[in-house]
């Protein structure tokens, strides 16, 4: 469809305006005339040059009554009329009293150089109804601009005003009005536009409420397990059940276990609600990943001894991006902790770490059993567990792959998880580079 202007619109409507009058008094003048020609028309100049030298040739008979009626009659049969006056301006002789509405031409009689009289011709009044024509054209024209004004320019705007008032009241199935008006054309698109946006904030509002919902209903389902079993053992040391050194070092550390892993509940449902509900803002600073990943790697080193796990690291120097060092430390010891938790007995975990003029990149690759088919299509979704590789046994509450990968994407990288061939979990992220961040 062919947009218009409203620049080109108005200047269209008043061409048309000033156009259509002139049409319809040059039509009107055709039919009464069949000539194009304006002015008096040949027949007319006849009869007005007849009358004059019937009256320059009768001047002394201006007065004779019977004359007078000749050229009354002679008048009539041409349709004009006539006014004689005498060198003073006295009225000798007139046809009719109203002749206002007719159109005149004045002639002085001369004869010897002296002035006998003055002659009035009243023609007839021909471009009365070119006159009637142009108005009734100018009215038509500013009938149908006005139509056409309110069809394409002010029906719409009125649609629109009542679509941003449903929008309003939270309907957002609204059917927008279709037009020619580019200009209007564009504030259309820009409310469809608008309204598919308030369309996924509201779909991702309702995700999210049902994913809080259930993310606070099932952590709190997870709570209950490590408490219950720690008031549990708490009541039967207070009861004196575990009656030898033995027993009460075995109680004492599955309250430590067990206690160890509220703390991990709880610390993964606060950071993952601090990134994805609250939207906290970054506080971003040069950040050398490598160091972050060493630190990390210090951190788990004791847990990694129990279970004889071996780190090995191949890690870059000046691996520098532009990010929050806590948050960045937070996501990359979750990484780490998931692969320590599912490496076997004596296994290994590979850390890589490297970077190129763009980003950083980093590698975590473990030699558990890795992810089933199913697992790699939900990994990073929250509290998602697969049946072997992401249980409960190992004390997670299925928020540390979600909480990383959202950290990595919020600063501009991605994480991606597959098996590596010679089997494990393999986990590769990036992040932008602190030269190529700041650029953007």
């Amino acid at each position: 469809m062919r947009t218009l202007r409203i620049r080109k619109f108005t200047i269209l409507s008043l061409f048309f305006i000033l156009t259509l009058p002139w049409i319809f008094f040059v039509t009107a003048h055709l039919i009464e005339t069949k000539t194009l020609h304006f002015g008096i028309s040949d027949t007319q100049q006849k009869n007005v040059d007849r009358t004059l030298h019937l009256i320059e040739d009768h001047t002394k008979d201006w007065t004779d009554a019977v004359w007078q009626k000749q050229l009354r009659s002679q008048l009539q049969k041409m349709n004009i009329d006539a006014t004689l006056l005498s060198p003073s301006d006295q009225k000798i002789f007139q046809t009719a009293d109203n002749l206002a509405l007719r159109s005149s031409e004045q002639f002085s009689v001369i004869q010897n150089g002296q002035v006998l009289g003055r002659v009035i011709l009243y023609l007839p009044a021909s471009n009365v109804i070119q006159m009637i024509a142009a108005f009734s054209g100018l009215l038509l024209a500013f009938f149908i601009v006005g139509f056409e004004m309110r069809r394409f320019i002010l029906r719409p705007l009125e649609k629109m005003s009542q679509a941003a008032q449903d929008i309003a009241d939270g309907d957002l199935d609204i059917q927008l009005p279709a037009t020619r008006i580019s200009e209007i054309a564009k504030v259309r698109e820009g409310f469809e536009v608008m309204v598919k946006g308030l369309k996924e904030a509201f779909h991702k509002q309702r995700e999210s409420e049902k994913e809080r919902r259930f993310i606070i209903g099932a952590v709190a389902h997870d709570l209950r397990t490590p408490l219950f079993a720690l008031r549990g053992y708490l009541e039967g040391l207070e009861q004196g059940i575990a009656d030898s050194p033995e027993k009460r070092a075995k109680y004492l550390a599955v309250c430590k276990e067990k206690s160890a892993q509220l703390d991990r509940l709880v610390e993964d449902l606060f950071a993952f609600t601090k990134v994805e509900y609250l939207e906290t803002k970054l506080n971003k600073n040069p950040v050398d990943l490598a160091k972050v990943l060493q630190r990390s790697l210090d951190s788990l080193e004791p847990l990694a001894r129990e279970k004889h796990i071996s780190f090995v690291r191949h890690v870059v120097k000046d691996c520098v991006v532009f990010g929050d060092a806590h948050l960045l430390e937070r996501a990359i010891s979750n990484l780490l902790d998931n692969a320590v938790r599912h490496t076997p007995y004596q296994g290994n975990i590979f850390v890589q770490c490297d970077h190129t003029t763009h980003k950083v990149t980093f590698t975590i690759r473990d030699t558990g059993p890795g992810f089933t088919s199913e697992d790699l299509q939900h990994v990073f979704e929250p509290l998602y567990r697969g049946e072997e590789s992401r249980n409960r046994a190992t004390g997670g509450a299925g928020l540390g792959l979600t909480f990383a990968h959202s950290i990595i994407g919020q600063h501009g990288g991605a994480l991606e998880a597959r098996n590596h061939p010679d089997g494990g979990a393999h986990l590769t992220g990036w992040i932008p580079s602190m030269v190529n961040a700041l650029h953007d």
